[in-house]
């Protein structure tokens, strides 16, 4: 949404913080806060983040992405033109993070601010992470 002080949305608005993120399917995400949303940014993350051996990089349609098809199998969404679904390539299940994510600040937190967002971010990644876990309090305590 837009802020009061500067009327952008998204990547146009200067308060706003950027956090990038990969899953697997059915599988452990990674995500993070990054700097900036640049190609050199995120292409980085994705270098981290993803193994060379994956079979299939699937991402939304950001010019910032285009070059990963050098690297890795890549395909992608166009969600500006209404497309979310090609065959087996989608972006829901980090969509579904994100959901989780915004949810959790919405109902439980209310407001985060840049300073502590880095942690807000790790806590659900260790969350959905670790959703099937029978000993999650367990396992969170083992970490401290």
């Amino acid at each position: 949404m837009p802020t009061k002080k500067s009327g952008k949305r998204g990547l146009g608005d200067p308060s706003k913080a950027a956090v990038v993120g990969a899953v697997s399917r059915k599988g452990k995400v990674v995500a993070r806060v990054v700097e900036n949303t640049k190609r050199l940014t995120l292409e980085a993350f994705v270098r981290e983040a993803v193994s060379t051996k994956v079979s299939l990089l699937c991402t939304d349609d950001a010019v910032a992405y285009r070059r990963l098809k050098h690297r890795f199998p890549h395909k992608v969404v166009d969600h500006g033109i209404g497309e979310h679904v090609v065959g087996a390539v989608h972006t829901q299940t980090i969509d579904g993070f994100w959901s989780l994510i915004k949810r959790g600040v919405v109902g439980t937190y209310h407001k985060v601010s840049k300073k502590y967002l880095p942690l807000y971010v790790a806590e659900f990644e260790f969350r959905y992470n670790n959703r099937g876990n029978p000993d999650i309090f367990g396992a969170a305590i083992g970490r401290c």
